[in-house]
């Protein structure tokens, strides 16, 4: 009895999958034979093998199952092929004649098996390109990961710098606002000292500077 497994699919499970999926389709078996092949060699239920095929695995191989079905079709015309010659001789030629059919049809079966052979070995390394592909999508997807991440440090880094060139922004106009109100206040200090105005100097606005270094108006009554 196969146990049932809670853990994920890992991608050599899939590649079993798949491998013994496409096996039986080339063959002529059925899936229902594939998935309960597989549950025993992974330790499954065919039920969960023919899910994980028809919801994920089956996407990735669509090529595959082409092929597999069209070498399906070649071997059963083959099979009818032979079938045909084979009663076709028999009626139509002595036991030599039969004897020699044989042997033609025996070298008909060796090409179909190599044929069969060759065209195993495109779906395997058709699976393998897959796995390969698989992992580089992986690889991709983490890197991916890593450059999202990063964009969003500099971002928040950026908003940061911006909020400080703010405030030094902010803190340049006061100072050249207080800047401006000295150099008016000099100014002024020169004009009335050197014409000896003292009335000009009791109508205009005066200044001082308070704690905080900015400078504020007072007006001495």
């Amino acid at each position: 009895m196969t146990a049932t497994r809670q853990d994920a699919w890992t991608p050599d499970d899939d590649l079993v999958l798949a491998e013994v999926t496409l096996r039986h389709i080339r063959e002529g078996s059925t899936q229902l034979s594939a998935f309960e092949e597989v549950g025993e060699r992974l330790n499954r239920t065919a039920a969960a093998c023919g899910f994980r095929w028809n919801s994920t695995v089956r996407k990735r191989y669509e090529d595959a199952i082409q092929i597999a079905k069209a070498h399906r079709q070649e071997r059963k015309k083959a099979k009818r092929k032979l079938k045909s010659v084979a009663v076709s001789a028999e009626a139509q030629t002595s036991l030599a004649n039969g004897a020699s059919a044989i042997e033609g049809s025996t070298g008909i079966m060796r090409t179909q098996e190599l044929e069969e052979e060759i065209s195993f070995d495109i779906v395997i390394r058709f699976l393998r390109n897959q796995k390969e592909a698989f992992k580089r999508v992986k690889q991709l997807e983490k890197e991916v990961v890593e450059s999202r991440k990063k964009i969003e440090e500099l971002r928040a880094e950026n908003d940061s710098l911006k909020e400080e060139l703010n405030l030094m922004k902010s803190d340049y106009q006061i100072v050249n606002d207080d800047y401006k109100a000295l150099i008016q206040i000099m100014d002024r200090a020169r004009k009335m000292a050197f014409l000896g105005d003292n009335e000009d100097i009791d109508a205009k606005p005066r200044f001082k500077m308070d704690a905080n270094g900015n400078l504020e108006r007072v007006d001495y009554r």
